[in-house]
């Protein structure tokens, strides 16, 4: 008799899916593509059952989702949401079998990162420290980019998931807290970034340029960014509905703030790019797209963008 929980290893492969966002449905999707059972938990029950008329299984709770699972993939928005999940009441940790993989892709501290993964492992888990980048749609067609750091056990049991979920897999070492450092360097220039996209954008209105003209030719030229070819068409649509939000920018500046701060590390372009994002917020659109910055500009200096 099974007294651990533990699954046969000839068992269809099962995986819980926390956090069914923009990123974590499509994540579940490609997971049931693959050929993965996959049980998905959220906050928002319509969403549940949305997957689970679309061919997965619904739970109420990250308990419920992991119970039995041989992976579990978090994709929610910060450490302290990760450590709910994981230890909270009706956590992961109460019922995912010993030897399965926990999968945090949350962007954190390397620092938290690490701590989770200790408090985990000490259960007879694996935690693989698993960060992601590449927006909604690349996670619902499984071609995200991953940056992951683990044991080599814990890469072994993920790999299933992420040959599904993943276009390109950085195994970055083998201690957590390395995938989360590597995200973090990509934070920072992500977020300067795209306040410097949105400052370019809305001074080229200022001067009375065709912004869509502008855009063409930033793109073609040697000023062009990814998150200005991105970012920028949602100010020339006037469309700021989240694809990914100011708050998010607002969290993962300041953390880089942080870990500067304790490294004696200046970075004070980041802190300007950090100050625009919160001034965006406090304007009211920290839950608005990112790209959101350029309205702010367009605010404070009484500059016409669409939509504004």
């Amino acid at each position: 008799m099974n007294t651990t929980g533990e699954t046969p290893a000839t068992a269809p492969l099962t995986a819980a899916v926390v956090g069914l966002g923009s990123m974590g449905y499509g994540m579940a999707m490609s997971l049931l593509r693959a050929g993965i059972a996959v049980t998905g938990c959220d906050v928002n029950a319509n969403t549940v059952a949305r997957f689970a008329a679309e061919g997965g299984k619904g739970a109420a709770s990250p308990a419920e989702a992991a119970r039995g699972a041989h992976m579990a993939v978090s994709v929610v928005v910060n450490a302290a949401q990760t450590e709910a999940i994981l230890f909270g009441p009706g956590g992961v940790a109460e019922t995912l079998p010993e030897g399965a993989v926990f999968i945090s892709s949350a962007t954190m501290d390397p620092d938290i990162a690490r701590a989770l993964a200790a408090r985990l492992e000490a259960t007879g888990r694996h935690y693989l420290d698993a960060p992601i980048s590449g927006g909604a749609q690349r996670a619902a067609e499984g071609a995200l980019t991953i940056l992951a750091s683990g044991s080599p056990q814990a890469f072994a049991a993920a790999r299933p998931a992420l040959d599904a979920m993943a276009a390109k897999l950085y195994a970055l070492g083998d201690a957590p807290g390395q995938g989360a450092a590597f995200k973090m360097i990509n934070q920072l220039l992500a977020g300067v970034h795209i306040a410097a996209a949105s400052e370019a954008m809305a001074f080229a209105a200022r001067q009375g340029l065709d912004i869509r003209k502008v855009y063409e030719v930033i793109t073609a030229s040697a000023g062009n960014s990814w998150m200005f070819e991105n970012r920028m068409p949602h100010v020339l649509n006037g469309d700021y509905a989240p694809r990914s939000a100011v708050d998010i920018f607002v969290k993962d500046l300041g953390i880089i703030q942080d870990m500067a701060r304790n490294a004696k590390f200046p970075v004070p372009v980041s802190a300007a790019a950090l100050q625009m994002f919160l001034a965006t917020s406090a304007a009211g659109m920290g839950g608005d797209d990112d790209a959101s910055v350029a309205r702010l500009y367009a605010q404070i200096t009484r500059t016409k963008l669409p939509g504004t």
